[in-house]
């Protein structure tokens, strides 16, 4: 199988559908396929073909992988192309490492700080997790579990700190798609997410602080075992 065959089997957003210059689209399209998981670690991007696909020339393509390698989803590999960079299990740990730094002081302010209407939409998402997990749809559930953590950001009134926690947590954001049909995980999740509100709600601190602590470790701790089990992923 050749290269672009390889690319070929995976279909890009239609760039039609998002916002920004040509550029920022094409840019956009590919990042939500390679966080998804759509554009596997390792997967070669030939440039011909993502333009065949979009329907864009050479050049919003070129700015947008120049783009992607600066935030490390892509490795530009000198006379021979570019590709999907495999996981790093230490830029993982270094990434989980970031974040966790920054979300436990923000969850301490916000569940010493919190007003009733951000617990009440901190309670409203909860409502909206458990709903997705009946239906069984995992995807709906990590999109509010993504949004949960937003909230917690913005509600420190710090506007930089989301972009700050999104940056640090890419490559583990990445790698979390490998858990997605791990049986039970999102419901242990969930679970984690209910102990996380009860704290704001209860203005604790440091309980607020124990339990994102232990929630944002069991990521980490479940894509260990990953590395060895999927060595073509990982570096």
């Amino acid at each position: 199988m050749t290269d672009e065959q390889d690319i070929h089997e995976f279909a890009l957003p239609d760039i039609g559908r998002l916002s920004g210059s040509l550029a920022q689209r094409v840019y956009e399209a590919l990042r939500i396929a390679i966080l998804a998981m759509d554009l596997p670690p390792g997967t070669p991007l030939r440039k011909q073909v993502i333009c065949e696909q979009l329907g864009v020339s050479r050049s919003p393509v070129t700015e947008a992988i120049t783009k992607l390698a600066g935030e490390g989803l892509v490795e530009v590999i000198p006379q021979s192309g570019s590709r999907v960079t495999k996981f790093s299990m230490s830029e993982i740990r270094e990434g989980a490492f970031l974040r966790e730094a920054i979300e436990l002081a923000a969850v301490s302010k916000v569940a010493a700080e919190r007003t009733e209407e951000q617990l009440a939409e901190l309670t409203r998402n909860l409502r909206l997790q458990a709903l997705y997990l009946e239906d069984h749809d995992e995807v709906g559930f990590y999109r509010e579990d993504e949004r949960m953590h937003e909230l917690i950001f913005s509600f420190t009134g710090y506007p930089r700190l989301n972009a700050l926690a999104a940056t640090a947590w890419v490559q583990v954001n990445r790698a979390r798609q490998l858990l997605l049909p791990m049986r039970g995980r999102a419901n242990e999740a969930y679970e984690e997410h209910k102990q996380i509100v009860e704290a704001i709600r209860n203005h604790e601190p440091e309980s607020a602080r124990r339990a994102m602590q232990q929630h944002l470790s069991e990521l980490v701790t479940r894509l260990e075992p990953l590395a060895r089990d999927r060595p073509d992923l990982f570096d």
